[in-house]
């Protein structure tokens, strides 16, 4: 329902001529001049990998979602009105869920360069016995990309400027949190203030310990794919209950109920309680991507 006059509205933008792209160039740069310096980071992160959504997957996605909504709430209410308050409702909810999808993107993105940094810096260490110099041959390897790329320049200039290498790994340190990192970084220190003596078989360990983490953080990414799907069907079951409860007791018996105000109120609370249950697992899905 939404979702039809929204295509009526682009429809009849375009005959009469509107230049929508303008109009959505003005909103992106109030939304960029206003969003948290992080995501702007992330959208445009996105937009590099081809992950972003064009103009035309977004009004999917408000047609589909505001017409679900839209469905839900005449069916459960018989009211146009509430079914429009529902469709706008859950229009409103697609920034959000924008913004878990391009963080989850982003976070896959980062924990692939990760991966990619610390299985190079160990191969570099091999061949040349020094972690600055496999910082720096990792550097110009051309396998790197922003922002990971940067932060390992700034670790290089450091560890040059400080003549150590404690402070540039406290640094990264902080920037990428990951268990991998925390790991080899340590060995590092070790080998570099006790010697190098041994240093082979414990970067093969470590690396073994790497492949080990990666596999399990691919394997946790398979497991929410499906579970995702399995979650937005159950999703659509739990809103169609009510409906086949109205099936059961028939059309006319269940019209009358709708005029004792407890029932209206009870099925507005099942919409919200749903709506929460699937925001929450839209949020568990998208979010800690990478995490080991």
């Amino acid at each position: 329902m939404i979702g039809v006059i929204i295509i009526i509205f682009v429809y009849r933008g375009r005959k009469e001529g509107k230049d929508y792209k303008k109009v959505t160039d003005k909103v992106g740069k109030i939304y960029t001049k206003y969003a948290p310096y992080s995501f702007k980071v992330v959208r445009d992160k996105a937009k590099e990998l081809g992950q972003e959504f064009t103009f035309k997957q977004y009004l999917g996605q408000a047609v589909l979602l505001g017409g679900f909504a839209g469905i839900i709430g005449y069916f459960y209410f018989y009211s146009l009105i509430w079914a429009l308050v529902y469709a706008g409702a859950v229009i409103l909810f697609i920034p959000y869920l924008t913004y878990l999808r391009l963080q989850r993107v982003y976070s896959e993105f980062i924990f692939e360069q990760i991966q990619t940094y610390t299985t190079n810096v160990i191969m570099e260490f091999n061949t040349t016995q020094s972690f600055v110099k496999s910082l720096e041959g990792v550097r110009d390897s051309g396998i790197i990309e922003e922002p990971v790329l940067g932060d390992i320049k700034e670790m290089i200039d450091m560890s040059y400027r400080n003549g150590t290498i404690d402070e540039s790994i406290e640094y990264f340190n902080n920037k990428y949190p990951f268990y991998m990192v925390k790991n080899m970084h340590q060995l590092f220190l070790q080998i570099t203030k006790e010697g190098a003596r041994d240093a082979g078989e414990s970067l093969e360990n470590m690396s073994l310990d790497i492949d080990a983490l990666v596999e399990g953080v691919y394997r946790d990414q398979m497991d929410r794919k499906n579970f995702h799907k399995r979650f937005l069907t159950f999703g659509a079951v739990l809103y169609s209950l009510v409906i086949v409860v109205e099936f059961l007791l028939g059309k006319d018996s269940y019209i009358e109920m709708l005029k004792e105000w407890y029932v209206q109120l009870l099925l507005h609370a099942i919409i919200l309680i749903n709506l929460y249950f699937l925001i929450s697992g839209e949020k568990y899905y998208n979010e800690d991507v990478g995490a080991e």
